[in-house]
């Protein structure tokens, strides 16, 4: 799979992922867990690839950098 997921898109990726991570260590129960979902944003930033950008056509890196261009 080529790479689909741009700078900007990999900054978000990566602020809304520790976000999320971080709910592990404020909420309190089985909501908790909920934070485990920040791992999702984080590896498809830190893999720059987003398998579900794929079937719509959606690509927000820069195209010399994506192999495309």
């Amino acid at each position: 799979m080529q790479v689909n997921v741009g700078k900007t898109d990999k900054t978000i990726r990566i602020i809304a992922g520790i976000a999320l991570l971080s709910l592990i260590l404020i909420l309190e129960g089985g909501w908790r867990w909920i934070g485990l979902l920040g791992l999702v944003p984080l590896a498809t930033a830190l893999a720059n690839r987003c398998p579900l950008y794929v079937p719509f056509g959606i690509n927000t890196a820069n195209n010399k950098r994506s192999g495309e261009g």
